[in-house]
């Protein structure tokens, strides 16, 4: 059977997960307030409904707690947002994500028990400022508030090189997971593995040993 999923709130995220969500075929219940913005996602989503996500009957009433997965995307309202989480863990949904907008209401989420959390402002904020910063860098994935994992174009510095001449986790800290070269990814490389002109180094470790290789041994 399809995963079945929920999205609550419907602005620019929740609306960008619905979409997405249901481009990959998925059944997903969009929820909002605002009858125009369902009126938009009636014909993306498997189902698209005006209703109050505070309002417990509501949810009851939509069968909230058969869904696999329920997104909590309201962006503009705090109080919405930790009360719609609040009954969503009454009810007994298994996996509840949910967007914070600021510190505080993270930190109440993660005490009423939402199961992920994501600041998609905060995240794709410090995603830029590490693209900004690095010419070589492709893409930031932040694991933790310390640990990340990070694409990275090889420099001349380490082509024609092997993994073990480099002595990557040794001297820095952090693993290569993945090279990605071309349509090829080689995942779990060898020591042997030799750098290649144009290769994708995929890595993962901790903030600060990740920027200190980046410094050293891939910025030109």
């Amino acid at each position: 059977m399809k995963k079945e999923f929920a999205v609550i709130g419907l602005g620019r995220f929740g609306g960008s997960i619905c979409r997405e969500l249901s481009e990959e075929g998925l059944e997903v219940l969009a929820l909002d307030l605002d009858a125009d913005k369902v009126n938009e996602y009636s014909s993306i989503a498997s189902h698209a409904v005006v209703g109050d996500s505070t309002d417990e009957n509501v949810l009851k009433s939509l069968g909230i707690r058969n869904f696999d997965h329920v997104i909590v995307a309201i962006g503009d309202n705090i109080q919405a947002s930790i009360l719609t989480t609040l009954i969503l863990k009454e009810l007994g949904v298994r996996n509840i994500t949910v967007k914070a907008t600021n510190d505080y209401h993270e930190k109440v989420l993660a005490k009423i028990g939402a199961d992920q959390i994501v600041h998609p402002e905060r995240d794709m904020g410090r995603r830029i400022a590490h693209n900004i910063i690095s010419n070589n860098v492709l893409d930031y994935l932040e694991l933790s508030d310390e640990h990340s994992i990070v694409e990275i174009v090889a420099s001349e510095k380490v082509i024609g090189h092997s993994l073990i001449d480099l002595d990557i986790r040794a001297r820095y800290g952090v693993n290569i997971m993945a090279i990605k070269r071309g349509k090829e990814v080689i995942v779990s490389p060898q020591a042997i593995e030799v750098i290649q002109k144009g290769d994708v180094l995929i890595v993962i470790g901790a903030d600060t040993d990740i920027n200190r290789f980046e410094k050293h041994l891939i910025n030109v």
